[in-house]
This record gives structure tokens, C-alpha cells and sequence, in this order.
């Protein structure tokens, strides 16, 4: 039985360049993240014009489809129906490869955040989850309303603190599987650096004596083999690091190992000296080294926020009003762990509050947009997107409206640099790890010192940012028709949805047309793309059904799609899964951009040889923005090119 999203996801799986053109595929919160072999083989208009498809973003070597809350069901139709592995693709030795469409690596820059991204992005849900429980058991407990020693708070709290405290556990499964080595490997070696033992070491209540003295407050609290373990004093629990470095060394070593060892022996041999050798050179080297790393990008943002008078404003400033621009090319994915370093080492983070407001700015922009425009369709996107961006999920605010408006986007960033500049200023601090948004407001909750400071602190700075870029999009906002086939601020078409417009669209070429619905392809015959007909042809030729401008010529020549002066578009698509044959026994006549009149040839096709090659070779007429008009009637039945098969009005 065909799922919800199986049409979206052949209309996306077909205009990413089918399969073949695809190395690997993950998801974050709102998108589909592809690494394809080419990317000129992708059809991005058509993906942007895609019921379902908020926008397509180009960046740090993905292709990134942006669909918004339904991304998690989305990528599981589009696995199930192209048959795909979410998993991604190394080299042969480990690295993570990202295809440029030219054979070469992409940037070190580009790796290395596809690298972060990949390990965080899947624990980044989970981790929210838990900062809004341990947030709300802290408001809780400051207003007395629980007891931290009730059975009910430590219920609780083992599942608020639990996913932090172990959080390298977590990401040694998902840094194991991201460099494609065993996962349960990854764990164990996770588990090994939050190990009581080693962790009550720091503590001072194995040993009991405590040697000091070195750097960055890192102390050695035993030995191995008489060489000093040298621990950072808040042991590796809630660390980030130290398991990645160790989960990338020990892939290469795993992937030597089962090289050199007999197949008879490697199952249990190579994770016995996996474990052994990447658990002691962890202690010993990695951990170190990683702590040391750790502290460097500590001691650079503490220097620039420690600026005399102006350092925390500036900071905060800077994070704040870049923030969604580093959303938009995935590189936030570089500063989020710093947050998660700076409280597992120092008990709060300065870095993050600056980015709280960022999506009340952006919120407020769009909903000046919602008031003030009057197209039905773009309130139909930004409502949802609104509500969506009120609990820190800004992508679909991005990239359905602001970004491509412009003027939205830039209020907000600013508006979230005032905000940013205030924070710092008020010095407030991050506790707990967790969201953006509302639901993010408890892990401001400092229940042992401060209190409720920084939660009203940063409250009140979304309330400014919200106001200002409301007020500020209000003033200077005003919709505009955008020319081409551009859809970001769609012109009104009152006459179109009263069915005052009259227009008949011919066959495009000699055959027997059927409903749309009775066509074989569920991209099709779920109407997820429009109505129309199927047409099974007799002729070769491919005339043009309207008259209008080609706004999209496949260079497979196997679709085309039109628009005429009115607004109504009409989409041509020979055959089924024809997009495969990469431009065999298509001759296009045409090119994107020719104005074209009615009957006019756009394709002369080979159908024989595309039958031979077994493919289904159903034409299909589709008004894409057929939403748009309510008296539409389909004529069925043998048709010579250019016969009435759609009649509107």
C-alpha cells in the first residue's frame, strides 16, 4: 500500500537525477540532506515549484531539500521507495567523501562541517527533549513545587541529565556510524570515558591522592603502564571531542584490522584490540589533545567576549545576528558543541544566549508578512511556519518566505543583533543544553545561584527582537509580482480562482487520453502533482499544448514545463522513469525560455525505442497550479494533437 508521502518523495528522488545520482542521503530537522554525484543533474526549479517542497538549498557540498515538520516521513518514503541507504559515503580509508561533480574532495571547511553535522544533527532532537525536562524540574523545584529528593524529581532527572551526563555514549554510535565502523564498537569506547571508576578518579575518591600542576586545570589521577592518565577535572562525561577524535582514529584501525586478520577470527578479534588499543590511547593521547582543543576554542570566545567594556555585547552581537545566516549554510553546526563544552566545563555557557532571540526576530518578520499579504497561498505556508518558528525550528521561515524575500530576512538578523547586543550587556547565561524557542526558556533557569535572571533576560530580549522586526517588516514591507518562474511572491490571480478565465488545453500529441488517476505512476495518478490526463501516444511528435513560455525544458528532454500569460502551468512529462534514460530517443525542438504557440513541436521522441527499453511510455498533461482553478474538466478518449483534453472554465 502506498504511503502518505511516496509521491513527494519520486518527485524528489526524480529531480535530484534519479538514484544513480545519489551517494548518500540524511535528514536534520526540516531537511533532506543528499550528497549527489552531480548536481547539475538536478532539477531545482522543478523541486522549488513541488507541492511539499519548501525550498533547495546548495551548500558545504549537499543538496539540501527543505520540507519542513514532515522531514522524518519524507526521508523514510524516499529510502523506501528508491530503496536507499541513509547512510553515508566514505573513501577507503574512512574519510567522508563529498562529491564535487568533477571527481575532486570538497573543502576541508566543507568536510569538516558535513563531519559535525552528521554526528550532532541525530542527537539534537533528543538532547532538547531532555534540557526542556531538566529545565522545567528546575523551575519546578525554584518555586517549590517539587522537592529535589521526592522519588518523582530523580525519576526524572535521570532522564533530563542522563542523555547529557552520557552523552558520549550517544555520539559513539553516531560518530561510529558516520565514519562507518561498528556502532557498538563506538558505544563501548563512549561507555569506557563515562566509566564511574575513571569518572570518580577526578573526584579524588579512588586514589585519594590528587597530583596537580599542569595545564589548562588537566591533572593525573593514576597511571598506565607508569605513564600519567592525565583527566581534565570534569572527566570526559557530557564531552564531545574526545569520542569524535577517538571514533575517527579507531574507524581506520578497525578497517586495517579486518584487512590483516583472518576471516576466521576478525569477528571478535579486531573489536578486542579496537577496544583495547582506542581505550588506552583515548586516555592517554586523544583525551588530552581533545581537552586542549577544547579549551583553545573556550579561551578564544572568552577572549572576545572579555573585550574591556564592549566584549560580551560585541559577542553576543555578532552571534546573534549571524546566527541564521550560519543556519542557512549548515555551519552553526561548528559553534553548537562550543555551548555544550563551555557547560560541561564550566556549568553554563556565554556563547548560546546570544542566539536565543535569533528565531523571535525572524518570527516577527514573518508574521508581518502574513498580515500583510493577501495571498492565500503564502498564509497557507506561513502559519504553520510560524508556529513552527516560536519553538526554534527557523528553516521553514527561512526558506519558504523571509530568505527569499529578502527584506524580512535582513530585519530579522539585525533586530536579532539588537537583541544579541542586550544579552550581553545583562550578561546572561545558558545552564541547561537544549533548543531555541520557547521551549528552550527553562535551561536559562540557574535553580542554585542566579535563578530566574537569565530565563527574564533572555525572554525579554525575543520580546525585543520580535517587536522591532514586526514594526520594522510593517513599515517597509510591500508585496511586489515577481516576473518568470519565480514563485517566491506569487501574483494574485483572483481571476482564476473564480473560473472567470476560459481556456482549453489541446493534446500534445495523437493518442487515447485517460484521467490522470488512472495512470500507472503514483507520482501522476495521486494527482500529488496536479490534475490532468494521460495520454498513450501513437504520434512522435510533442507539440506545444498552450501558448505560453517554456519556463522548464528537462535536459533529458522528457518534460517540459509551460506557463501562460495568465498564470496557469502546465506541465508535459513523456513517459514514466523516463529520466533515466538521460536524453536517449529525446530530440528536443525547443529550449527554456522560447515563447511558444499553441501546436507548435517541443520534442520529437523515438517511442519505440523508448518501449524497447522498457518504459512506459504514458504522457502526462498536468496543471500544476490546478489548486487554482475549481472548474476544470478533463476529455478523455482518441485525440489528434492538439484535440481539447483539458477544458477550464
Amino acid at each position: 500500500m502506498a504511503g502518505k508521502y511516496d509521491g513527494l518523495a519520486r518527485i524528489i528522488i526524480q529531480n535530484v537525477g534519479g538514484k544513480q545520482n545519489i551517494n548518500s542521503i540524511t535528514h536534520c530537522i526540516t531537511r533532506l540532506r543528499f550528497k549527489l554525484k552531480d548536481e547539475s543533474k538536478a532539477n531545482t526549479d522543478i523541486l522549488n515549484q513541488t507541492d511539499g517542497v519548501i525550498s533547495v538549498i546548495q551548500a558545504n557540498g549537499q543538496y539540501q531539500v527543505v520540507i519542513g515538520n514532515a522531514v522524518a516521513e519524507v526521508y523514510d518514503a524516499v529510502l523506501s521507495v528508491g530503496h536507499l541507504s541513509g547512510s553515508g559515503t566514505v573513501d577507503e580509508d574512512g574519510n567522508p567523501m563529498e562529491d564535487t561533480g568533477s571527481g575532486g574532495k570538497k573543502s576541508g571547511a566543507a568536510v569538516l562541517i558535513d563531519i559535525i553535522s552528521g554526528i550532532m544533527a541525530p542527537t539534537i532532537t533528543v538532547l532538547g527533549a531532555t534540557g526542556i525536562i531538566k529545565g522545567l524540574l528546575t523551575l519546578f523545584t525554584f518555586f517549590g513545587l517539587m522537592n529535589a529528593q521526592s522519588g518523582e524529581y530523580m525519576i526524572l532527572y535521570t532522564v533530563a541529565d542522563g542523555f547529557f551526563f552520557f552523552l558520549p555514549v550517544i555520539l559513539g554510535y553516531t560518530a561510529a556510524k558516520k565514519f562507518r565502523m561498528n556502532e557498538f564498537t563506538g558505544m563501548a569506547l563512549g561507555i569506557a570515558l563515562c566509566y564511574p571508576t575513571m569518572v570518580s578518579l577526578t573526584a579524588g575518591e579512588v586514589m585519594g591522592t590528587l597530583f596537580t600542576g599542569t595545564a589548562f586545570e588537566m591533572s593525573y589521577y593514576t597511571t598506565f603502564f607508569n605513564i600519567p592518565v592525565i583527566m581534565p577535572r570534569s572527566g570526559y562525561t557530557s564531552s564531545v571531542i574526545p569520542i569524535v577524535l577517538c571514533c575517527f582514529i579507531a574507524a581506520k584501525l578497525e578497517r586495517w584490522l579486518n584487512k590483516h586478520i583472518s576471516d576466521m577470527v576478525k569477528a571478535f578479534l579486531t573489536p578486542v584490540c579496537v577496544l583495547v588499543i582506542m581505550a588506552s590511547l583515548t586516555y592517554l593521547v586523544i583525551g588530552p589533545v581533545s581537552n586542549v582543543i577544547c579549551c583553545i576554542l573556550t579561551i578564544g570566545f572568552e577572549a572576545l567576549f572579555k573585550i574591556p567594556v564592549v566584549g560580551a555585547t560585541l559577542g553576543c552581537a555578532v552571534v546573534g545576528g549571524f546566527w541564521q545566516v550560519l543556519v542557512i549554510f549548515g555551519f552553526h553546526w561548528s559553534v553548537i558543541p562550543l555551548g555544550y563544552i563551555n557547560i560541561a566545563a564550566l556549568g553554563y555557557d556565554f556563547i548560546m544566549p546570544g542566539t536565543f532571540a535569533t528565531v523571535f526576530g525572524q518570527a516577527g518578520a514573518l508574521l508581518a508578512v502574513i498580515l500583510k499579504t493577501k495571498d492565500q497561498k503564502l498564509k497557507k505556508i506561513g502559519i504553520p511556519a510560524f508556529i513552527s518558528c516560536m519553538f526554534g525550528i527557523t528553516e521553514p521561515t527561512l526558506y519558504g518566505i523571509n530568505l527569499p524575500k529578502k527584506k524580512p530576512f535582513v530585519i530579522g538578523c539585525i533586530t536579532s543583533a539588537i537583541a544579541g547586543a542586550f544579552v550581553g550587556i545583562m550578561g546572561a547565561k545558558r545552564y541547561i543544553p537544549g533548543g531555541l524557542g520557547l521551549f528552550g526558556l527553562p535551561g536559562y533557569i540557574d535553580a542554585g545561584g542566579t535563578g530566574l535572571y537569565s530565563a527574564i533576560v533572555v525572554l525579554a530580549a525575543s520580546v525585543i527582537a520580535f517587536v522591532l522586526a514586526l514594526l520594522a517588516c510593517m513599515a517597509v514591507y510591500s508585496e511586489k509580482p515577481v516576473s518568470g518562474p519565480e514563485k517566491a511572491e506569487p501574483t494574485p490571480k483572483p481571476a482564476n480562482t473564480k473560473g472567470i478565465i476560459t481556456c482549453e488545453i489541446g493534446s500534445p500529441v495523437e493518442g487515447t487520453a485517460v484521467n490522470i488517476t488512472e495512470t500507472k505512476d503514483p507520482v501522476f495518478s495521486t494527482e500529488s502533482m496536479g490534475k490532468g490526463v494521460g495520454i498513450t501516444p501513437k504520434g512522435n511528435v510533442i507539440v506545444s499544448p498552450i501558448s505560453g513560455e517554456i519556463v522548464t525544458f528537462f535536459p533529458t528532454g522528457h518534460a517540459v514545463g509551460l506557463v501562460t500569460k495568465d498564470g496557469m502551468e502546465v506541465l508535459i512529462h513523456v513517459g514514466v522513469d523516463t529520466v533515466e534514460l538521460n536524453g536517449k530517443h529525446f530530440t528536443p525542438k525547443k529550449k527554456q525560455g522560447d515563447k511558444v504557440q499553441k501546436g507548435e513541436p517541443l520534442i520529437e521522441v523515438d517511442f519505440h525505442g523508448v518501449k524497447s527499453a522498457g518504459y512506459d511510455i504514458t504522457t502526462m498533461v498536468i496543471v500544476t497550479n490546478s489548486t487554482d482553478y475549481p472548474n476544470m474538466e478533463l476529455i478523455t478518449g482518441e485525440k489528434k494533437a492538439e484535440d481539447t483534453v483539458i477544458r477550464i472554465g
